[in-house]
């Protein structure tokens, strides 16, 4: 694959990703989605079609890491560094790309952004909060927990995702990608809960940076304080998967 193949690819793979997945989110939880507190289950199974319709666009040009702990995770196991830039850089791009075709898709209810009079909901002029359609915040804020919660989710990711490479029909029938996307809705149902389950650097700080400057009414904080934890827990976490993986395998 050449660099500019495997950049493309992740591009266009993490932007699918991350359109169906802030797309969720936001049908989730803005006012006016016909979708609105439609809850967690489809929030889980919006992430993971996300990961299916991304990973198999990008699979040919790139082998769809689409996740840079994934990325991380092969290169430890493999020793090969060299590409892996050009697939971070893919991937941070993409998912910047990717939040901003949430935001069109969503446009009108994002300007919509206020809580309606008289409602149980708040008064009118209160914000809906907007940073969670687009990156993860915890549910109680605890540094080291929610770090723990990033490495141990990630490495439930990664370290399948490392093993099904020796499972031979899996690649033959081209399932992989299927049984992958099962997989994240699996993370996010049984894991997500303290964290909102990042478990991937890109699928965080893209969208979070595009938050920062997309001009939402009433958006509130991006809330950088916290953006390190999902960007430095799923690189631990991916790259424990590979150093497990090459040694137990």
């Amino acid at each position: 694959m050449s660099n500019g193949d495997i950049f493309v690819g992740e591009v266009i793979g993490t932007a699918i990703l991350i359109l169906f997945g802030a797309g969720v989110c936001a049908a989730v939880t803005l006012r006016y989605s016909k979708a609105r507190a439609a809850g967690w289950v489809v929030i889980a199974f919006g992430w993971g079609f996300g990961v299916l319709a991304g990973a198999y666009t990008a699979a040919p040009l790139s082998g769809g890491h689409l996740n840079p702990a994934v990325t991380i995770g092969i290169a430890v196991d493999t020793g090969e560094w060299d590409k892996v830039w050009v697939y971070l850089l893919g991937q941070i791009v993409g998912a910047m790309l990717g939040a901003v075709l949430a935001y069109l898709v969503y446009l009108a209810q994002f300007q919509a952004n206020v809580r309606k009079e008289g409602t149980t909901e708040g008064t009118a002029d209160e914000p809906v909060p907007t940073l969670g359609i687009f990156s993860t915040i915890p549910e109680i804020r605890n540094p080291v927990a929610n770090l723990v919660t990033e490495i141990i989710a990630t490495m439930s990711l990664v370290l399948p995702v490392l093993a099904f490479g020796l499972t031979k029909g899996l690649g033959e029938s081209g399932t992989t990608v299927l049984i992958v996307s099962l997989l994240v809705v699996g993370i996010g149902l049984s894991l997500g809960g303290p964290t909102g389950y990042a478990i991937n650097p890109a699928r965080d700080l893209g969208p979070r940076i595009v938050h920062t400057f997309l001009p939402i009414p009433n958006k509130g904080t991006s809330d950088w304080g916290y953006s390190w934890i999902p960007v430095v827990g799923p690189l631990i976490g991916g790259a424990l998967a590979g150093l497990v993986y090459n040694i137990a395998f």
